[in-house]
């Protein structure tokens, strides 16, 4: 998860995740937002602390940047504004020593307009480096003048507070004008008061006919009520009364609870009532809102590359040009040195991922994105319920459609190719390691496309966690691409078996903060990913050397499953995950599947607990709150796919209802998806809601969530969300990056969830009652091996057209078989004319074989084998 970083250029706040900026029209985002005018406190009139406001005196007591020049006029100054400037910062008009008393709230008022449509930025804040603000808004001006009003309370002492109105950051020169200025004490303070839409609760997008549904109804009645289901057309489909609940802690609300999982009508447009309150609508059906989800969310991908210009043709609305090309303003990504001249070499680090809604790149975060990419495909190929023609060549928004390499590893590719140029070249200092990140040597504002960055780019010192992330993600990969580009795949475990070398010759080299430009990333304990990486090598390449540093971690016995689930900085529970999911001999595995099962009751009793179906937040909301119920959501989905519980399955689909509109605000953290979602989301080029020439968020975006924990760094939460119940601690503002962030690593949690659900409808059961298999290995050699495999009819009607699925494990593929036709297109093998083409009868025994050629290790059979009857 993102943690915050200082600034280190003049005049403006930069930091972890750029500009804290909230907009000036009442926020516009569906939030109803009360700014009062200032009132008099204690019968004392409000004192004025700017000086010459009204412009009497000329421009007295103000200041401007070198490039600004301007005339007083009938109380009225109008500046001239150059072009081409690039951030909000590079041309500034401002009043200093305004003194600002802890607790104490005020009122910036001003009146002002310009030559053309145009927004700036106004703050009140500290002078000097880390440039902290008090107020940060973002008004939008027209050429007819207009009054602004801005509330706010003030945090600390600050006897030389700023008020500047930076001005920057547009192309053509235009004229800003202003009057009327005034900072006010004895101000109200502001008051937020969210748009939380109808006091029933629901998932917005849909409920699953064969799993829960339910929703949560807040009121401070202490006995139940009754609801009402009605179709599209009003009518009435089913009705019950509420289970109260009672006061809820992490809503701050009075609730009960509807249970109406006993329907089986299907449709779209149903709502609930209670209370005299009507839900937002929402469909009961199959899974096509999840597989349309899934889509959506991994496209997410394609428009937050670097180094490619982005196709509109192939995502309409967020067409761009390429950034960091070494193309003017550009100082690029094609020969990057390390900073302060720490090496005498330069890497082409073009392409990856920018990570979130600046233009870093970086390692670890990167590492964990690739890696649940990667599960998404590993999960199709293994999982009963997996899919992988849903994941196939041509299924994504990205260009790479006609290459016969399924969407999902292509994306994955795009970042694992910029994790490989991060590695540092053999013959140098740490050879083998990888670089931590890459960025901007200063922060940049918003909004600022990627090809419009000016700033020069610097690689970050090499870490041990880097490095193990780049040993992990470029394992997995190798035993994914084999089958579709066997060059890649070596060139990726030849990387990955490097790197894990070079950390274990340098186990404690963390990551290094330089305060600017990006975030730091840093983790100082590391042994969670040398458990990661060894194991990631020894499922690909099943050598003993990788088993026994898998064996000998001390995550290896120990329950890593913890209420924060995993993250980039705790990844056991990856590592736990592939070896319960993956098809390997090593010993003891069977405990590692039991942890895993384990960590998901856990996770399933603690959302039983909740009248919102949520399993997390007993202590409070962290950075990424919306990650943290996702991923938890993995590992009960993982649970589900070893054991076959549906009670697992229906976990998972219970807790996506919190983060698509259950839950204390009403509101669903995905871009597009339900009746009221989050959609200005903190980007520098998502930034409809500063410049609305450019776009929202696409849909599929997954916003940060409610974050009760970090606000010290981010003004719009500090401003509005003091005192909030922890499911309440959310905005949606592009300023808030505390709440309102989105990330790699977090989409790549909703892309990981939203597959899985998107798999349990329209795929065969695995091995019904009725058909028993057996999947026998009979020898092996250096190469090669020999399988059996046993079909039985154990019902009691006969089977016609029978056939079987499964998946390889990695490096095994099959070269000659007997009794059954056998086709294999990857790693999936298919079987068709079982029992010879006839029909099996019942208790009746059907049995073929084939030689396999294998890779070093163990033969392991595959996880599951699907049986299906046409």
């Amino acid at each position: 998860m993102p943690r915050p970083a200082l600034s280190s250029a003049i005049r403006p706040l930069r930091r972890r995740r750029s500009l804290a900026i909230a907009t000036a029209s009442a926020f516009a985002v569906g939030l109803a937002l009360a700014v009062p005018t200032a009132m008099a406190q204690d019968d004392e009139e409000p004192t004025n602390l700017v000086v010459n406001g009204d412009f009497a005196d000329g421009d007295t007591g103000w200041w401007v940047t070198e490039n600004l020049t301007g005339e007083v006029a009938d109380g009225e100054w109008c500046i001239d504004v150059p072009g081409d400037t690039l951030n909000p910062w590079d041309a500034i008009v401002g009043q200093d020593d305004l003194p600002l008393v802890t607790g104490e709230s005020y009122e910036l008022q001003f009146t002002a307009r310009a030559s053309t449509e145009v927004s700036v930025r106004a703050l009140v804040q500290q002078p000097v480096d880390p440039w902290l603000t008090a107020l940060e808004e973002f008004p939008a001006f027209t050429t007819e003048a207009q009054q602004f009003s801005y509330a706010f309370t003030a945090s600390a002492d600050w006897p030389d507070a700023q008020l500047a109105f930076q001005i920057g950051r547009n192309a053509e020169p235009w004229q800003f004008c202003l009057s009327e200025v005034a900072l006010l004490t004895g101000a109200e303070p502001p008051v937020y008061d969210p748009d939380t839409g109808p006091r029933v609760r629901v998932n917005q997008v849909g409920y699953v006919l064969d799993a829960p549904k339910r929703a949560t109804l807040v009121t401070e009645s202490e006995e139940a009520v009754a609801w009402e289901l009605h179709d599209a057309d009003g009518a009435l489909v089913a009705e019950g009364e509420t289970v109260p609940h009672g006061p809820e802690s992490t809503s701050g609300e009075s609730v009960h609870v509807i249970d109406f999982s006993g329907v089986d009508t299907a449709g779209e447009g149903f709502t609930l009532t209670a209370d005299e309150e009507t839900s937002y609508p929402f469909a009961i059906g199959g899974t096509e809102a999840y597989a349309d989800l899934a889509v959506d969310a991994l496209s997410f991908y394609y428009p937050q590359r670097s180094g490619i210009a982005i196709e509109e043709e192939i995502a309409p609305g967020y067409g761009r040009e390429a950034g960091h090309l070494d193309v003017a303003p550009n100082l690029g990504d094609g020969a990057v040195t390390c900073y302060g001249g720490a090496c005498d070499y330069t890497l082409d680090v073009r392409g990856g991922w920018y990570d979130a809604g600046d233009h870093g790149k970086y390692v670890v975060n990167g590492g964990i994105s690739v890696a649940q990419l990667l599960s998404i495909y590993e999960r199709a190929l293994h999982a009963p319920t997996g899919d992988a023609e849903r994941l196939a060549d041509g299924t994504l928004r990205i260009p790479e459609h006609g290459d016969g390499v399924p969407d999902v590893l292509d994306e994955a590719r795009w970042e694992l190719e910029f994790l490989l140029s991060m590695q540092v070249p053999a013959g140098q200092e740490l050879a083998g390691m990888a670089h931590h990140k890459i960025h901007d040597e200063n922060w940049t504002g918003l909004p600022l496309m990627p090809a419009d960055d000016p700033e020069e780019r610097f690689l970050e010192p090499p870490s041990t966690a880097a490095t193990l992330n780049l040993a992990a993600t470029a394992a997995q990969a190798a035993r994914l691409f084999e089958p579709f580009d066997a060059e890649f795949a070596a060139q990726a475990l030849e990387a990955a078996e490097t790197a894990y070398a070079a950390a274990l010759a340098n186990p404690e080299v963390y990551a290094i903060d330089r305060g600017a430009g990006g975030g730091p990333y840093g983790d100082d304990d590391v042994t969670d990913e040398f458990y990661w990486a060894a194991t990631e090598l020894f499922l690909t390449t099943g050598e003993q050397a990788y088993a026994d540093d898998v064996l000998a971690s001390e995550h290896h016995e120990a329950d890593v499953f913890s209420d924060g689930g995993f993250w980039w900085g705790s990844v056991a529970q990856l590592a736990k995950l592939d070896l319960a999911l993956v098809p390997n001999e090593l010993p003891g595995r069977d405990d590692v599947i039991a942890q895993v099962v384990a960590g998901a009751d856990v996770y399933l009793a603690a959302q039983d607990a909740s009248p919102w179906d949520l399993g997390y937040g007993a202590d409070g909301f962290e950075w990424g709150s919306t990650s943290v119920v996702l991923n938890q959501l993995v590992v009960v989905g993982a649970a589900f796919d070893l054991t076959g519980d549906t009670s697992y399955r229906d976990g998972v689909f219970s807790g996506l209802d919190y983060i698509l509109g259950r839950n204390a605000l009403g509101n669903s953290y995905v871009t597009g998806y339900g009746s009221h979602y989050s959609k200005n989301q903190h980007s520098r080029w998502y930034a409809n809601q500063l410049d609305p020439s450019l776009p929202n968020p696409p849909a599929g975006t997954l916003s940060g969530g409610p974050n009760s924990d970090t606000f010290s760094w981010d003004p719009v939460a500090q401003r509005w969300l003091t005192g909030c119940a922890p499911q309440a601690c959310y905005i949606d503002d592009i300023g808030s990056w505390a709440t309102n962030e989105l990330t790699i690593n977090w989409n790549a949690s909703l892309s990981q969830v939203a597959s899985f659900a998107a798999d349990q409808s329209g795929v065969p059961e695995p091995s019904a009652p009725n058909c028993d298999v057996q999947y026998l290995i009979n020898g092996q050699w250096a190469t090669g091996f020999t399988a059996q495999v046993i079909v039985t009819n154990t019902g009691d009607a006969p089977l016609d057209g029978l056939a079987l699925r499964w998946e390889l494990p990695a490096g095994q593929t099959v070269t000659q078989f007997w009794s059954a036709d056998l086709s294999q297109d990857g790693q999936i093998v298919s079987v068709s004319a079982v029992g010879g083409g006839h029909t099996l009868q019942s208790g009746r025994t059907f049995t073929f074989g084939f030689i396999g050629t294998k890779g070093e290790g163990e033969t392991v059979a595959p996880a599951s084998v699907v049986c299906t009857v046409s």
